[in-house]
């Protein structure tokens, strides 16, 4: 589907309009250079990365950087729509073009002119949509699918692919002459794992936005433990994954500390292998109940207790499972006393 970033709610002048871009590492402060370096000239760019990166907001910033900041910006995924639509998607069609084309309707390059029109997950585009596009690029003009009328238009494409179209123009399957095209510049989007210094603070960003969509007095803090294992991670997802994790904490933090983060919320809680708690650096000394009851009471004798059963159970890196067995108490307990203990 079409996606504009224009706002009727927010003034044309309002900064609010350029998306953010968060991150102090060099290789991202050298991308956003490079990127407001090439916004005001007026050609195509082609902007490269992993899953998640970031490339559809890398657009949005290109077009609002650029000359034509206040026309439209339209995208299209290319991976959404069937070799068979996809040409009246990108040019329009003329009524009667087609089996259900009652009436005509314009292409995103018409609903683009005289802005940018962002062309996502480029290598997927089918070779004869590629050919028109080239046209398009050159020259300018195209026609409506089932249409003879030449329609002119100024356009500045943005593509963006995860895909190595070198490769893919050694196989036939995209036009060496569109890749000339469109690469007029060719901004490589850095992965996450490559912008280690900017992990944490793109987790108290999406931290603070979960934080404020769900009403909360206060945005949860990460604790070292976590922070840590987000920076240890590799990241396949990218700046998605870490947005979606960090969000995900937040939610269900129970406190003003996140102490853990799950990084496989698709494998059952039953099957998590859980270190040891680690909470007592005397958990090797024999517990003497009396002597605790004497010095501190009831109360913290009960909780220094349950916290070596902790520990006792979840010995051996074993399940959480495991170790409610271990303890003859439920799955629900154990995890109600876990919690209670790692907060």
């Amino acid at each position: 589907m079409a996606k504009s970033y224009d706002n009727p709610d927010i003034p044309d002048t309002d900064p609010r309009r350029i998306p953010d871009a968060i991150g102090q590492s060099e290789a991202f402060l050298d991308f956003q250079a490079r990127l407001a370096a090439v916004a005001p000239v007026e050609r195509p760019v082609l902007i490269i990365g992993e899953r998640g990166t970031g490339k559809e907001l890398a657009a949005a910033r290109l077009h609002f950087l650029s000359r034509r900041w206040q026309q439209p910006l339209v995208s299209l995924n290319c991976a959404s729509l069937s070799p068979s639509l996809i040409e009246s998607e990108l040019f329009g069609h003329e009524a009667g073009a087609f089996t259900g084309a009652a009436q005509r309707r314009a292409g995103r390059f018409e609903l683009a002119n005289r802005g940018s029109l962002f062309l996502d997950e480029l290598g997927l585009m089918p070779v004869s949509a590629q050919e028109k596009v080239l046209r398009v690029t050159e020259y300018g003009v195209f026609e409506r699918v089932g249409g003879t009328k030449e329609l002119q238009v100024d356009v500045r494409i943005i593509g963006a692919t995860n895909a190595d179209l070198s490769q893919m123009v050694d196989k036939g399957s995209f036009k060496a002459d569109l890749l000339d095209r469109l690469s007029f510049e060719v901004l490589h989007l850095p992965p996450l794992r490559m912008r280690r210094g900017d992990i944490a603070l793109l987790a108290g960003h999406f931290a603070s936005r979960m934080a404020a969509e769900l009403g909360m007095e206060r945005t949860p803090e990460l604790s070292q433990q976590a922070r840590q294992k987000l920076e240890a991670y590799q990241w396949p997802g990218n700046v998605r994954e870490l947005k979606n994790i960090v969000e995900r904490a937040v939610y269900q933090s129970e406190g003003r500390t996140i102490r853990d983060v799950d990084f496989s919320p698709l494998r059952p809680p039953w099957q998590e292998s859980t270190p040891c708690l680690d909470i007592s650096s005397h958990a090797a000394v024999p517990y003497d109940l009396g002597s605790v009851l004497i010095e501190k009471g009831l109360e913290e004798a009960r909780l220094e207790l349950e916290r070596r059963a902790l520990n006792e159970a979840l010995a051996g890196d074993c399940s959480q499972e495991e170790a409610a067995k271990r303890l003859k108490i439920s799955y629900n307990q154990f995890r109600a006393l876990f919690r209670k203990h790692r907060a």
